[in-house]
């Protein structure tokens, strides 16, 4: 029998494989996992070359699967300013300030504001931010990614100052003077402020267009995209994650994974989207299957098509049904005419691509969903795992709808209010009735559909553990609302097995089996005793892909 290269033992290993749930050891040869089971078994495996982890009681997890995130913008923004939980005039300025000192030249770009950082119903102006910083360039990224704030210097440097023909769905919000008042929705509105950053805003192309860079970057240039680019594979290696689901991309990021991956190995698995925004031909599905042939890989890959239908609710860019509270007549606005997106869910599903739809408010699942349904009529049923990612709001006549199209829910715990984002605007713009069924995950659960949980890193923090404890501690949002926590096994499943199932590769991933890719994280604590609300001060000790330790804390 071959022997060991790594065993993992004195372990209390959580499988997620249904027919051997438990055990006490995992023995690794190659990439593979070889032994899964007692820690007499598995000792028969050692010799004297076996590197031996001794997991001293801890949880042993299959490696966690990110099933939503963005890769670049995540590595880039790791250096960005972080005002998460930052609020008050004094306590941004001071942040600010202090960030300019240390960084004297070049735009400052802030993460995490909150819509409210300066008080309930203080929109967020450029004269505002002119007090903190006048004289250079200032812009705040909201939490959620989908607005920016900048401030006067930074508005005249990118152009927009007296606003911009922007494509549908993306606003330079105009002033009575006739100026931009600071706020910029969607990608394309913010895109002039990025191109300030060291990557001249490289790294949003993948969400702004789906194209490479106008201009091909000097060797210089590409040389610090990959550098961000690895430095965000390192990060998710340091929470225990080895594989993750991109939800942008283009051909010029797929070349710098693969330049890692030539020059050292890829510390991550990878799985990359086509995308595919209202103004492109469906012809340009062509390249996406070219782009599948060149990158199919286990360690590196693209097989799915990313779309957009609406915004955010908190800055009323979400599709709606029904008008937001106090704001008459706004519903926001989908991205693709039903007409549109019927056509190109049907080509897409007819070249055998997984759709992954961006979809928040009601309006918008329906329309996704019902996209899904019109590919369906016309290439008949197959096993798509179509997804639609966030569902932040879902009308109740829409609920059986996944479980009947085959359509996998894939959401994120901690968006929810009280995870990563505070309760407010969400819950005044819209309303008691519709957060009845709002963040609906286990009432999803229960209607059949399939679930898979991640985070939309950087959008909020990438902690996988951060997650699962969001997932099973959120209470209901008010007194009388449904209580969606999840159970423990289903929440890590939604980091692990579930995850494997959403990207087709449950029969080599997302389990700890005989077989299986040797993806292995190991915990430094006992996951199933801590106190659910303390599930995310374990941390990862040892994370393993692909039978290489690519973490060790």
């Amino acid at each position: 029998m071959r022997q060991a290269d790594i065993i993992i033992e004195n372990a209390k290993v959580l499988t997620m494989d249904e027919d051997q749930p438990r055990a006490e050891a995992v023995a690794l040869a190659g990439n593979r996992i070889l032994h899964v089971g007692s820690r007499a078994d598995v000792a028969e495996l050692k010799s004297s070359a076996t590197r031996v982890i001794d997991a001293a009681g801890a949880t042993v997890l299959p490696g966690f699967i990110e099933s939503h995130i963005h890769i670049f913008p995540g590595g880039v923004q790791l250096d960005s300013l972080n005002l998460a939980g930052i609020t008050g005039f004094d306590n941004v300025a001071r942040a600010v300030q202090a960030r300019a000192s240390s960084q004297p030249d070049g735009l400052i770009l802030a993460e995490q504001a909150q819509y409210s950082a300066f008080g309930e119903g203080t929109p967020i102006t450029r004269q505002i931010l002119d007090q903190i910083l006048p004289d250079r360039p200032l812009a705040l990224y909201s939490g959620d990614h989908h607005t920016m704030w900048a401030n006067t210097a930074a508005l005249e440097k990118g152009g927009i100052l007296h606003g911009a023909n922007l494509p549908h769905g993306n606003e330079v919000v105009m002033g009575a003077d006739g100026l931009a008042t600071g706020e910029l929705r969607e990608f394309e509105a913010f895109s002039a402020i990025v191109m300030m950053t060291p990557t001249q805003g490289r790294e949003l192309l993948g969400l702004a267009t789906g194209r490479d860079p106008v201009e091909a970057p000097s060797a210089a240039g590409r040389a610090i995209d990959r550098g961000f680019m690895r430095r965000g594979l390192d990060y998710c290696a340091s929470f225990g994650i080895t594989a993750f689901h991109n939800m942008d991309g283009n051909a010029y990021q797929m070349e710098l994974l693969q330049e890692i991956e030539h020059a050292e190995g890829l510390p991550v698995r990878a799985r990359m989207p086509f995308r595919m925004l209202p103004d492109h031909p469906l012809s340009d599905l062509s390249d996406a299957v070219a782009q599948r042939r060149r990158w199919n890989t286990d360690r590196l890959r693209l097989d799915f098509v990313k779309l957009f239908m609406d915004g955010v609710i908190e800055s009323t860019t979400a599709f709606m049904l029904d008008d937001y509270n106090g704001v008459p007549g706004q519903r926001g606005e989908a991205m693709f005419s039903a007409e549109d997106f019927d056509a190109l869910c049907t080509e897409v599903d007819r070249l055998g691509f997984q759709i992954t739809v961006h979809a928040i408010g009601d309006a918008a699942v329906r329309r996704t969903l019902d996209g899904y349904e019109a590919a369906r009529r016309a290439n008949g049923p197959r096993d798509s795992r179509h997804r639609i990612e966030h569902i932040e709001t879902l009308d109740p006549a829409d609920l059986p709808r996944f479980a009947k199209l085959g359509v996998m829910a894939s959401v994120q715990p901690t968006h929810a209010p009280g995870g990563a984002y505070p309760t407010e605007p969400l819950a005044t713009l819209i309303g008691r009735d519709r957060l009845m069924t709002a963040y609906a995950w286990q009432t999803l659960r229960r209607s059949g559909a399939q679930m898979v949980f991640s985070s939309d890193w950087p959008v909020a923090p990438l902690d996988p553990l951060l997650g699962i404890k969001t997932a099973v501690t959120r209470g209901p949002i008010f007194e009388g609302a449904p209580d969606e926590r999840q159970s423990l096994h289903d929440a890590i499943a939604g980091f692990t097995r579930d995850g494997a199932y959403a990207a087709f590769t449950e029969d080599r991933q997302g389990q700890l089996k005989a077989g299986l890719l040797a993806d292995v994280v190991v915990l430094d604590g006992d996951i199933e005793a801590v106190e659910p609300a303390a599930i995310d001060t374990l941390n990862v000790r040892t994370t393993i892909c692909d039978g290489r330790i690519t973490y060790q804390a």
